[in-house]
């Protein structure tokens, strides 16, 4: 027997990608706000919702559990503070505790009037604790602080808060240790005043997990009052070390002949994440064999624990079955042929395929052809490239009947698949989409609106993002190519006929540095702010009277305004600069948009102009001079004669205001 020709394996390690949000990275555990303040009142009435906190461990607050400093209280699940029973006094000071598994917090309720009650906050929270409590001094209040690594400018940011509710007048906090006053210093500090603790920097996990900490109270002399208290700040873990080998080449041996699924050797990686969380979960993968004779696929390893056993089979199936598929598409891949000699008309010779490993996240299926019995393998959910390049599926058939007694099925039952990915440039992705931003008509041009974010799917290619407008009918606005920032190179204007519903809609452009490249589109949404910047205006503009007519009422004039109300009605009516001889008209008011114009006594047939003012009721208001012309007419034996009315009439302002206009024009 010949020794067996040694096989090269490379093995690709990858890890379980952890689908995160700029949000989470910047998310710190613990209570939103604080500190609050809450004014004693003549009584806490039973069930009566005080006050609402607001808590988060960044890790969807399962099994979130409160406690209250005084018995008399309890904080319900949706985070309200309600008394049990109607009570008076209950101090001057309430600590409300919450804890997960992945983060505690506390909070102080300030009672604004209240009177002091006798209490220690030691025999009120009896909880277990895995880190440090304050005994020494009980005024002193610290809960651990819990800060994610990686976290994004600005910097510094507010991570916790100490509270000491019997702190002297004109004392100070202090913060020392390793962080603060040791090396690494100055990352974090405390205000002296309020207790907030800040950190100034980004901090990295796998450099310094923990940070032992100490509070105390000092005087203005700098001796201490009270302390120091251990303060614990624990740095939540983030996925960003990739998993290495640290030994290798890694050497196996298997006889020849050797069954299917005998175990050649186990691969062993590390990584520096934390490994209580996902980010340190691995998966394996063999990328390469060489060589690739008799078949490509003679070793399969478990993508979990990283054991390599063969594969390997007689002839039932052919084991060189290869397939590709693009990034993203679904369908048949590869049929799979089955060589059996019973009968085609019964069970016996139906196949029945079965993927029972390499296939977790149930990307592919297998069915039968029920006329040819081979194994259609299909993509029934995209695959992504950037996620895993290749898949390996190890696939058994076995008949729709069950064998004979004696007879059972041999390792020529299973086949490997092996799969690979090709890579397609995919679209920018904008997020938020739809981007949505509310601004004021009539800004100034050249304000900056949002900065808009477009993503590449294709992590791996590190290729570069360009934006441009796709979509602005109004041509309004402008995109910087580089950073996305959006400004105005107009005045936005809310009564545009391109504004609907006091939104304006525009289409941006995301492309990439691929080859091709690829684009992506993202809407933008601009809520516009209404602005007192359209004058009313009257209708109609002409009217018809007799010359005679016993009824002096003239026309009912109506305003409109483009703007919104308040900067719409009512509207003020009135004649403009009427003077004393030319008194014979009359305005009233009928409602908040409509005005009766009517004669104080008959006119001769002829043309009138008479100046209307309107005025909205914006802030400051917006006004419109129309001239109404007035036909008055001859209404003899019920014939209407307005032809002859003659040259036309003005009033006497209106006559002022031509004779005004014309000597300007000298």
């Amino acid at each position: 027997m010949q020794p067996a020709t040694p096989l090269v394996l490379c093995v690709l390690l990858s890890q379980v990608l952890l689908l995160t949000s700029a949000e989470d990275l910047d998310c710190t555990p613990g209570f939103q706000q604080k500190v609050f303040h809450i004014d004693q009142p003549a009584e806490f009435i039973e069930d009566q919702a005080i006050l609402n906190l607001t808590f988060s461990d960044c890790k969807g607050n399962d099994k979130l559990h409160y406690e209250v400093s005084s018995p008399y209280f309890r904080v319900n699940t949706d985070g309200s503070l309600v008394a049990l029973r109607n009570i008076t006094a209950v101090g001057k000071t309430l600590f409300v505790h919450a804890r997960t598994p992945h983060a505690e917090d506390m909070a102080e309720l300030v009672i604004v009037g209240g009177k002091d009650i006798q209490g220690s906050l030691q025999d009120i929270f009896k909880f277990a604790r895995t880190s440090p409590v304050p005994r020494q001094k009980r005024s002193i209040v610290v809960s651990p602080i819990l800060i994610p690594e990686n976290q994004r400018q600005p910097f510094p940011r507010d991570v916790g808060k100490v509270v000491d509710s019997d702190r002297p007048e004109g004392s100070k906090f202090r913060l020392t240790g390793k962080g603060v006053d040791q090396e690494p210093k100055g990352i974090f500090r405390i205000n002296e005043n309020t207790g907030s603790v800040s950190v100034t920097r980004n901090l990295d996990r796998e450099t310094i997990a923990t940070y032992q900490l100490f509070v105390e109270t000092v005087d203005v002399n700098g001796r201490t009052l009270e302390g120091p208290v251990p303060l614990e700040v624990i740095v939540i873990d983030q996925n960003d070390n990739r998993p290495i080998f640290r030994e290798g080449p890694y050497i196996g041996h298997v006889m020849e002949g050797s069954p299917t699924g005998t175990t050649v050797m186990r691969m062993t990686a590390f990584d520096a994440d934390d490994p209580a969380t996902d980010n340190a979960l691995l998966r394996y993968n063999i990328r390469q064999q060489t060589p690739d004779k008799p078949s490509p696929n003679m070793f399969y390893i478990d993508p979990e624990k990283g054991d390599i056993v063969t594969v390997v089979s007689p002839a039932l199936l052919d084991r060189e079955f290869q397939a590709t598929v693009e990034e993203g598409a679904m369908g048949v891949i590869v049929n799979l042929t089955v060589e059996d000699k019973d009968d085609p008309t019964t069970g016996a010779w139906r196949a029945a395929y079965t993927i029972i490993n390499g296939n977790p996240g149930q990307s592919f299926e297998i069915h039968t052809n029920p006329q040819t019995n081979e194994g259609m393998l299909s993509v029934v959910k995209p695959l992504d490239y950037e996620i895993s390049a290749f898949h390996t599926l190890l696939i058994k058939v076995e008949n729709e009947d069950p064998l004979v007694p004696d007879v059972s099925y041999g390792s020529s039952s299973t086949a490997t698949v092996h799969i690979t990915v090709l890579d397609a440039n995919e679209s920018p992705v904008f997020y938020p989409d739809p981007m949505m931003v509310t601004k004021q008509e009539n800004i100034s041009v050249g304000s900056v609106l949002l900065t808009v974010n477009a993503t590449d799917p294709d992590s791996l290619q590190r290729q570069t993002i360009r934006y441009s407008v796709y979509k602005d009918p109004a041509g309004w606005l402008n995109i910087n190519p580089i950073n996305g920032t959006v400004d105005t190179t107009a005045l936005l204007d809310r009564e545009s006929p391109f504004v609907h519903n006091s939104v304006y809609t525009a289409l941006f452009l995301a492309t990439d540095s691929g080859n091709p490249p690829a684009t992506g589109t993202g809407t933008l949404l601009i809520t516009l702010e209404d602005v007192n910047d359209n004058a009313p205006f009257i209708y109609p503009t002409v009217a018809e009277v007799c010359d005679d007519a016993k009824n002096l009422s003239v026309v009912i004039l109506g305003a409109t305004d483009k703007d919104l109300h308040p900067n719409t009605d009512p509207f003020k009516f009135e004649i403009h600069k009427q003077t004393v001889p030319d008194k014979v008209w009359k305005i009233s008011k009928i409602n908040n948009t409509h005005a009766l114009v009517s004669l104080l006594q008959n006119l001769n047939k002829a043309n009138y102009h008479l100046p209307i003012m309107v005025t909205d009721s914006g802030k400051p208001p917006m006004t419109n001079i129309t001239d109404l012309r007035v036909q008055v007419c001859s209404c003899k034996n019920s014939k209407v004669d307005c032809n002859a009315a003659g040259a036309p009439h003005f009033s006497a302002a209106t006559a002022l205001l031509l004779s005004l206009f014309s000597l300007a024009r000298l």
